[in-house]
């Protein structure tokens, strides 16, 4: 019997009395990987975001249940603090903010751990994941590329190892090295069981990922959920071979 992690349960979203999300249904096992793909502007980053709990996206209808418990009026924090990452497709600079310091933070806030610990957690994860070390004595994101911010966040991600995790396009901005770098922390996160939700609007990152379904959003609506072969016909023929479904 699938146990799910996530449900999604006819989400409607509007943001500033526009619809963007209309009745989107969906299901995240427990360990799964979830690929969820679509045009810009399909509401992908609004489905991630609503998900976070991010208060400029207002839920009309339908409610979210994560673990069991219906999450679709927690705060931001309250959802984090059950487990629910989100890495954000641009991240802020944050100018006076040495890395070390809010990495420390992070873990202290959401799992309770101690800056000497923290300390140790850090420079070991950094370790094992082949990044440069002199990162920590950066500002948040100040002058980084884009491939710099992306492997940040999937460090703070591999450090507080979330239940779910939120991904919204990873492989945009970054040059293949980084692509490398950030879908081998994916597949060691996945491969611990952390269930995963990935948004991308092209396919190149899945070429060292493997995930179990992969979804279509267009126009507010999931359109169709299916294998690796959906992303093969998306980049053979493009979104519009999916017309035909939209409702």
């Amino acid at each position: 019997m699938v146990m799910y992690m996530l449900i999604i349960e006819n989400l409607k979203v509007k943001v500033e009395d526009k619809d963007i999300l209309k009745r989107v249904n969906l299901k995240v096992g427990d360990g799964e990987l979830h690929v969820i793909m679509g045009p810009n502007g399909s509401g992908k980053s609004t489905l991630a975001l609503t998900i976070a709990g991010h208060p400029k996206y207002n839920i009309v209808e339908g409610r979210m249940i994560f673990e069991g418990e219906d999450i679709t009026s927690l705060k931001p924090e309250e959802r984090a603090k059950r487990g629910i990452f989100i890495s954000f497709q641009h991240p802020v600079e944050i100018e006076g903010v040495k890395i070390l310091l809010f990495l420390q933070r992070v873990l202290k806030n959401l799992k309770g751990i101690d800056e000497v610990k923290a300390y140790e957690l850090i420079f070991g994860a950094i370790k094992e994941l082949g990044i440069d070390e002199s990162m920590l004595q950066r500002q948040l994101n100040v002058g980084f590329s884009g491939g710099e911010r992306k492997k940040l966040e999937m460090l703070q991600a591999y450090l507080v190892k979330p239940k779910l995790l939120i991904l919204d396009e990873p492989d945009s901005g970054v040059d293949v090295d980084s692509l490398k770098v950030i879908a081998g922390i994916i597949n060691r996160l996945h491969k611990k069981g952390t269930s995963i939700l990935l948004i991308t609007h092209y396919g190149r990152i899945l070429e060292y990922l493997k995930p179990q379904v992969v979804h279509v959003i267009k126009e507010g609506k999931l359109v169709a959920s299916g294998g690796i072969e959906l992303v093969n016909l998306i980049e053979e023929r493009g979104f519009s071979a999916l017309e035909e479904v939209v409702s």
